[in-house]
């Protein structure tokens, strides 16, 4: 067998190759093509990439153009910030008010403002249409700096009043003295102060010493304005922010006393609002009808500034809410209409009243045209037959 396979061998030694056409090579393949199955197959894979190609080159319009690419980016519009205490605060009350200092700045025409100028009895005018506070500045009678020692304790947030262990109260410490001559006393509250430097220190300069001024506390450079007010011979409050109707569209701060609130957080709330400063007497409520009404919320208001010897003034909204270490209302509001002639007239029922029950108290906001009329009307009250004092010498403490 060996034998035989080698002569085979030797007989094709030396022959040259043997050379196949390109049909035979490709017999095999085409043999396997011939099959139906394979056919079938290829028919359906030739028919799909025809179709693939006709969508490419022709569906495009633009098939063959020259083409770029370019990445975009779509801008994210920022959300609008939430308003701060202190834009809450201002309501947009200062509005054309913001830009007025008297010096300098954008010119404003009075005609716009029409018939907005008034003179007093004392031959004193008050005008409305925009222009600064010229009343004449007073001269300072200061009151002792802040704090007092004994009168405060550290707090979370900042200082908080106390009573001290001698018994001395921030309520009368901080009150301007007051000496009645027995005529007819009149008292006025400024509110809203600390938002406007041109409004906050013409109130403070130009307002008699005896005129309460009362300070938002979301203002920046808090201390600053109460030291200053104070130099000035001003007993000064803290406004409070509490929930009004329509909250929290209608919202005075990210520390709004809330009417649902409990004890605990009317507490919290309340130390960072009272620690916002040293040196004023008392409080005041800022809007809160609806907080007003929850007498778990006033329940425990009331009862932190009377542990803490603060006294509470209202707007005249909460005077039926006793509480407090002393209390009082006022009488009036003497600016909810925006004019010289109503202002003083709201001064004038506001002299008739006390000179009919012995006080009044009155509360406005620090409008120029408020400013400039509390100041002017308060000018001559001794000529008439009046006492100007100052908010403390209203209050009362609970059971007396």
């Amino acid at each position: 067998m060996f034998a035989k396979r080698q002569s085979v061998l030797a007989t094709t030694a030396g022959a040259p190759p043997v050379r196949r056409s390109l049909r035979e090579n490709f017999a095999p393949v085409g043999r396997i093509l011939k099959k139906p199955p394979v056919a079938v197959a290829g028919a359906g894979l030739l028919l799909l990439g025809a179709a693939a190609l006709f969508i490419t080159v022709l569906g495009d319009p633009r098939a063959g153009a020259p083409s770029a690419r370019a990445a975009l980016k779509r801008e994210v519009v920022a959300a609008a910030p939430t308003p701060t205490g202190l834009e809450a605060f201002s309501v947009g009350a200062y509005g054309s008010w913001q830009d007025l200092s008297g010096d300098g700045g954008d010119a404003i025409d009075p005609a716009l403002g029409g018939e907005a100028v008034i003179t007093l009895p004392n031959g004193a005018t008050v005008s409305g249409n925009g222009t600064p506070v010229t009343a004449p500045r007073v001269a300072a009678s200061p009151l002792p700096a802040a704090p007092i020692a004994g009168l405060s304790q550290p707090g979370p947030n900042g200082p908080l009043p106390t009573i001290a262990t001698d018994g001395r109260v921030p309520a009368q410490a901080y009150a301007r003295p007051f000496r009645s001559n027995g005529r007819p006393r009149v008292a006025i509250i400024v509110g809203g102060l600390g938002l406007n430097a041109v409004t906050t220190r013409a109130a403070i300069e130009r307002l008699p010493p005896e005129v309460t001024l009362s300070f938002v506390p979301y203002a920046e450079g808090l201390q600053g304005w109460i030291d200053l007010a104070r130099a000035q011979g001003h007993e000064v409050m803290l406004e409070m922010p509490m929930e009004p109707t329509g909250y929290p569209d209608n919202d005075p701060g990210p520390h709004t006393l809330l009417a649902s609130g409990q004890p605990a957080d009317i507490q919290a709330r309340m130390n960072w609002l009272l620690g916002r400063a040293t040196g004023y007497f008392g409080v005041t409520n800022y809007m809160g009808d609806r907080f007003a009404n929850s007498d778990t919320g006033m329940s425990a208001f009331l009862t932190v500034l009377r542990q803490r010897g603060v006294a509470f003034l209202d707007d005249g909204s909460m005077s039926r809410r006793p509480g407090a270490w002393a209390r009082a209302s006022a009488n009036r509001i003497i600016d909810e209409e925006q004019n010289p002639t109503a202002i003083v007239a709201q001064l004038n029922a506001l002299e008739a009243l006390a000179k009919g029950r012995g006080q009044a108290l009155g509360t406005g906001f620090s409008y120029p045209v408020t400013v400039e009329a509390v100041a002017r009307w308060t000018a001559d009250m001794d000529a008439r037959g009046l006492q100007l004092a100052p908010a403390s010498a209203m209050t009362q403490r609970p059971g007396r």
